[in-house]
């Protein structure tokens, strides 16, 4: 498995990806942590206005001559030891929701990323990059701190709301009755609101995604753009799509940011019953007779109780933002066969048979491959400048339809689900695809394996062990902090550490000198002793070495060995002699 976290859950027979409910299931012993030390909390907090009463009538004692200075100190002891211990409970409450968002967020996004990672180019492509950008991290946040903030308001909100509720009515159930109408109007308010909510946050999520879609555009087609005069106008388009952002935000922001204020006014609005009617309570012509302690705990206890009622109604909003993130995510969460993905291929003799290929335009790469190889063979595959090399590599990942037939162990390529053939196929291409991560987790990806084994098979160890931070170096996107030869080399290691039963090497040694290419293609032989390597390359220095060799010119192939070449195609025997000459002249 690619990932420990990803391996014990799936261990879970239980933990469903696309049920919501699975994500709080799985975290149940930080929930119970949390439920505890919530409830401690949430009662609490009645103390509170409790000892602020007390200490209000003991005071007017005082003033009055009836009180003493030990009984306020005896009060005040009490209310700082209630503080306390409430104070401690919040603490360990919160820390431990943050670890259940953290863990959740952690897990939904080793999901969606591996489901990302299975899926072919061409639907992600289809999709749309900044898409699945966002959906992978924005909708991801959103959807966990909606699930955050409602695990947070089960205590802070619900059990609070509860317990100052019963404490109301345990002084006066009729005015707490006359003071509990408009808490609810605020949520009626809120859920009227939830419509208007869900439509500004999708609108604002779309225009995340179009907005990164056209960045990453302006990123990779700059140099195009300047050399043929179009710069301006995507200038100018970039401009309108980021307006477009900045309104789509402001809009979805305003409902988010000016609702709990109105909802808090709304709730706050029974202070004024509290001034009315709990004054006549104090002169004693009212439903129930009360002191000045009693009337400043009754109001201090609904002052807290309608602010928790306006969180009641923000998180609806947070709610409703977080259905429309998993909403959006929910299709990419889908549960991984465990058979199929956690099977174990073992060496198997590969049959490719009258393999064709052609673009959309009609134009025709490949014709009738024919070529058979069986475990511990490499294959060489060449030819001129842009012969095809790449697009046969690729076909071994089933992302474009071809004509023939691929087997492997006797099993079409084409005919398995994408879970069985990712067990079979492993893909070097000429872009190493490094991601902003340590050296370590590009190779290992989370994998318990020797880092230095698969560093030194491809002579990186004495480079990787003088940076900075060693193996635990951060190498930027793409490698960016590396050099070509040694981000070649650093994807090659993750390729030798991920080791399928047929391997396919797209120009692995391009950027290496000719001693380091020699030893390095000697320790893939004998790490792939059970495997099938399809090595792609312009570079022959080597191909006397090869099991056999694919010649490919014009979509005609030619199988053989290097001798077998040399007789049969004088454009390899050419190709050869001439590197051959320049690499005796180099020396």
């Amino acid at each position: 498995m690619k990932n420990k976290e990803l391996q014990k859950k799936r261990e879970d027979e239980k933990f469903c990806p696309e049920k919501i409910g699975s994500y709080f299931r799985v975290e149940w012993k930080v929930l119970l942590t949390i439920t505890i030390s919530g409830l401690i909390y949430n009662l609490g907090l009645l103390a509170e206005p409790w000892f602020e009463g007390r200490m209000t009538g003991m005071l007017v004692d005082i003033l009055r001559g009836s009180g003493t200075f030990a009984n306020m100190l005896f009060l005040v002891i009490g209310y700082v030891a209630a503080i306390g211990i409430v104070q401690v409970s919040r603490y360990v409450k919160r820390f431990y929701v943050r670890r259940f968002a953290n863990n959740v967020n952690r897990r939904m996004k080793e999901i969606l990323y591996h489901s990302l990672v299975t899926r072919g180019r061409a639907s992600l492509r289809e999709e749309g990059e900044g898409t699945i950008m966002t959906k992978a991290i924005l909708d991801v946040d959103d959807c966990v701190e909606g699930m955050r903030k409602f695990t947070t308001e089960i205590f802070d909100t619900g059990v609070a709301l509860t317990a100052y509720a019963g404490m109301l009515l345990w002084y006066d159930w009729r005015l707490a009755l006359l003071c509990m109408i408009f808490p609810p109007i605020s949520y009626i308010t809120a859920e009227k609101m939830k419509r208007m909510i869900q439509r500004t946050g999708a609108a604002y999520k779309k225009q995340c995604g179009v907005l990164s879609a056209v960045t990453l555009d302006r990123a990779q087609n700059a140099v195009t753009y300047r050399v043929f005069g179009c710069e301006r106008d995507r200038q100018m388009a970039y401009e309108k799509n980021l307006t477009d952002y900045e309104t789509s935000a402001v809009k979805a922001n305003i409902w988010n940011s000016a609702m709990p204020p109105i909802y808090k006014v709304i709730s706050m609005t029974s202070v004024l019953f509290i001034l009315y009617f709990g004054q006549k309570n104090i002169l004693g012509s009212g439903w129930s007779s009360w002191s000045i302690a009693t009337f400043t705990t009754f109001l201090a206890c609904f002052v807290k109780l309608s602010t928790k009622s306006s969180s009641a109604a923000k998180l609806f909003n947070a709610v409703h933002k977080a259905q429309v993130s998993w909403n959006r995510i929910r299709p990419l969460l889908d549960s991984v066969n465990e058979e199929e993905d956690g099977k174990e291929w073992r060496p198997g003799y590969l049959e490719v048979k009258d393999v064709s290929f052609a673009y959309p335009d009609g134009k025709r790469v490949l014709e009738h491959v024919t070529f058979s190889a069986k475990p511990g063979q490499i294959i060489g595959v060449t030819g001129p400048v842009a012969c095809g090399k790449s697009t046969l590599g690729k076909l071994f990942l089933c992302e474009c339809p071809y004509e023939g037939t691929i087997r492997f162990a006797g099993k079409d390529l084409l005919q398995m689900e994408e879970a069985e053939r990712k067990g079979i196929v492993a893909y070097l291409g000429h872009d190493p695809e490094l991601f902003h991560d340590s050296v370590r987790d590009n190779v290992l990806l989370g994998d318990e394996k020797d880092l230095k084994t698969y560093l030194k098979a491809v002579c990186i160890d004495r480079e990787v062990s003088d940076m900075e931070e060693g193996e635990d170096t951060l190498i930027g996107n793409g490698g960016v902090r590396l050099s070509g030869g040694q981000a070649q080399r650093v994807a090659l290691a993750r390729t030798l550490c991920h080791k399928k039963p047929l391997l396919v090497l797209d120009d692995p040694f391009s950027a290496l000198d000719k001693s380091t290419e020699k030893e390095v293609f000697a320790n893939v032989r004998a790490m792939t002793r059970d495997s099938i390597v399809l090595l792609l390359s312009h570079r022959l220095y080597l191909f006397p070495q090869m099991d056999q060799i694919i010649w490919m010119d014009e979509g005609k192939t030619v199988v053989g060995t290097h001798e077998e070449l040399l007789q049969k195609v004088p454009a390899y025997t050419a190709l050869f002699t001439t590197q051959e000459g320049e690499d005796s002249h180099e020396a």
